[in-house]
C-alpha cells in the first residue's frame, strides 16, 4: 500500500488539498498499478515560522 506524505506551508483551502490528493492518487495508480483504495495521502501543514530554509525561517524568507 503506497503512502504519500506531503509537508507544505499551511493556508491552502480544502479544494486545493482535495485536488492534490486526487492527482497524487491518480498518478500513483497509473504508475504502480495498485488500486486507488490502497493509496494513502497524508498532508501535514507547517507554519512558515517552523520551517527553516538555508538557515533562515521561511516566514522571513517568504513573508506573506
Amino acid at each position: 500500500m503506497p503512502m504519500i506524505r506531503v509537508e507544505m506551508f499551511e493556508g491552502r483551502d480544502a479544494e486545493t488539498k482535495r485536488n492534490l490528493i486526487q492527482a497524487l492518487t491518480r498518478e500513483t495508480v497509473r504508475i504502480t498499478g495498485v488500486s486507488e483504495a490502497s493509496v494513502d495521502v497524508i498532508i501535514t501543514e507547517i507554519k512558515k515560522e517552523d520551517w527553516g530554509i538555508g538557515g533562515e525561517q521561511a516566514s522571513i524568507k517568504f513573508p506573506d
